[in-house]
């Protein structure tokens, strides 16, 4: 970006009006904590990010200032409203100069602060030989505990800057940072707000931490360690009173979310765990005779990895096909659940024959294999299914955040179930149990037709929708 652009992307604002800085509570605390690693985290929307950025104005003056500023991946940081966007928003004013094309900042004085990713764990071996005065980590749960503490090796310096680490995080309580900053969360797993700030030192032994109130503390017992110093900051939305203005809807679409996430991102909670019934539960779900006009439609099919036949011993999966509809206002109608143990030759004529009786209108979607089985079994279906729209989804993320859209939009009761719906019974069983039980074909199909339907919405269908009596068709016949 040149300095040009960054003027007329500037050149409306009064500078003299204009007041760069931390908002009072967290913020402040933040950026004016001297400990070796500060942690700021908490829900959405508390500011990090923005205090991750202004923490380098400290050094504004100084020629030595040098840092790197992480995220896991490099379209992390490109993202709209991610971190190079909301830099320029701030460093730009300052005239400070950047450099997009290795997403760096040029200071009056000097000082440099570039943008950087860690994508692979191997990554970090860029950085082998560097001395980094100033380290930051955007959402430090997304980065591994290797890299954290291998960067850490690289914090250090031979300017005036005294060398620091500080990051900025969601709660996760699977992740390695959980056990970080246990001390500073009360049992229930929110942060005790009463030790926001208090400083304390660790070592680290055999990639164990030794945790001490003092330094000297931990220097009685092991003498040829340096402590590092760490203190917690944590932050809610409610905290951000400039976005809580700029944005009063911000806290409704946190309000929106699953239970799960809400749990997470509004309310800030490290204990919360993946567990049965924070997903779905059976009395979210409406039952109703018929479906309104229905304005788009689609088969998600998940199928089964194992091949099956009469006689096969265990509990394998089924092969599931899901077909959802939406109508105008954005309400989604669960027509048919097909779930059957076939082999695989039987689940072609299923998919096909299936195809024809839900008509050209509704598409047929599946789930793409990685590899090149993969893509030679979408070759064969497309031309199998000539006439169909046919669709593909790289599997590319777990089930739990592939299910997070349907359940929100469930819990808010905007998924009807019609009451001619094949196998409702197991949808429920697997709805309830998700994701802990035996079984989770159903509501993977849902959530890929779901997920489809979101991010293809139809205005009308020249027809209305009249659900096919199919429950009594051979969908095995020859085609």
């Amino acid at each position: 970006m040149q300095k040009k652009q960054l003027k007329m992307m500037t050149e409306d604002i009064d500078i003299s009006e204009l007041i760069i800085g931390p908002q009072k509570g967290p913020q402040e605390k933040f950026l004016s904590s001297d400990a070796d690693v500060v942690i700021y985290g908490g829900s959405a929307g508390g500011g990090k990010t923005y205090s991750l950025l202004l923490d380098f104005l400290r050094h504004y003056n100084n020629k030595d200032a040098g840092a790197v500023c992480f995220r896991r991946t490099s379209p992390q940081v490109r993202n709209e409203g991610g971190l190079w966007d909301t830099s320029i928003k701030i460093y730009a004013l300052l005239g400070a100069e950047p450099k997009e094309t290795t997403l760096q900042w040029k200071f009056p004085s000097g000082g440099k602060l570039k943008f950087a990713h860690l994508e692979h764990e191997k990554n970090v071996l860029d950085w082998q030989g560097s001395q980094i005065p100033i380290i930051y980590f955007d959402e430090l749960t997304h980065f591994s505990e290797r890299q954290f503490f291998y960067m850490l090796s690289r914090n250090r310096s031979i300017s005036s800057i005294k060398p620091y680490i500080r990051a900025t995080t969601n709660p996760s309580s699977k992740s390695w940072v959980r056990k970080l900053i246990d001390w500073y969360l009360l049992p229930d797993g929110q942060a005790d707000f009463s030790k926001s700030g208090i400083v304390r030192y660790f070592i680290r032994i055999d990639n164990k931490l030794v945790w001490g109130a003092t330094a000297k503390e931990l220097q009685k017992s092991y003498p040829d360690s340096i402590p590092k110093s760490f203190t917690f900051i944590p932050a809610k939305l409610s905290d951000n009173r400039i976005l809580m203005k700029q944005d009063p809807s911000y806290l409704a679409n946190l309000q929106a979310l699953s239970r799960f996430e809400r749990m997470q991102l509004l309310d800030g909670n490290w204990n919360v765990e993946e567990t049965a019934g924070l997903f779905f539960k059976k009395h979210y779900f409406t039952e109703i005779d018929a479906a309104p006009k229905i304005v788009n439609s689609v088969r998600c099919w998940d199928r089964a990895a194992t091949e099956w036949a009469e006689g096969d011993k265990g509990d394998p999966d089924f092969t599931v096909g899901v077909k959802l509809g939406v109508d105008a206002d954005g309400v989604y109608y669960i027509i048919d659940i097909i779930r059957e143990r076939y082999s695989a030759l039987k689940v072609e004529k299923l998919i096909c024959n299936t195809a024809k009786q839900d008509g050209v209108s509704c598409t047929v979607k599946g789930f793409q294999d990685p590899g090149g089985a993969g893509k030679n079994e979408i070759e064969n279906f497309t031309r199998m299914l000539a006439g169909f729209d046919v669709v593909y989804e790289k599997i590319n993320v777990d089930k739990i955040t592939s299910c997070k859209a349907v359940s929100a939009q469930s819990e808010a009761g905007n998924v009807k179930v019609l009451k001619s719906c094949r196998n409702k019974d197991e949808f429920y069983h697997e709805a309830e149990n998700f994701p802990e039980g035996s079984h989770d074909d159903i509501i993977d199909a849902l959530s890929g037709a779901s997920n489809y339907l979101s991010l293809n919405r139809v205005d009308d269908f020249t027809d209305d929708f009249i659900p096919s009596d199919i429950s009594n068709t051979n969908l095995l016949q020859d085609w």
